[in-house]
């Protein structure tokens, strides 16, 4: 059941974290950095959506992983098109 609730956080995580960027991924891009951030961010902080509790600060620390993944992501990308 946790895999279920992350997967449902990490959407609306990487959803509002693409908002915020403005980024065009789409949502299987959105699910994806979602659940990645909130991975990172549960590793870094030990407050993810994977680490087993779930209130509102896990959702803060996820969307912030998500939003900085995505802005490393948009980096990436924009220097790949430069080259």
């Amino acid at each position: 059941m946790n895999i279920v609730i992350t997967i449902l956080i990490g959407a609306l995580v990487g959803w509002i974290a693409s908002l915020i960027v403005k980024s065009p991924g789409g949502f299987l891009v959105d699910l994806l950095v979602g659940i990645i951030g909130a991975v990172i961010a549960g590793w870094l902080v030990g407050k993810g959506a994977l680490s087993g509790g779930f209130d509102f600060m896990s959702i803060v620390w996820s969307l912030l992983g998500a939003v900085v993944l995505l802005l490393i992501v948009k980096l990436i990308g924009r220097a790949a098109r430069r080259a």
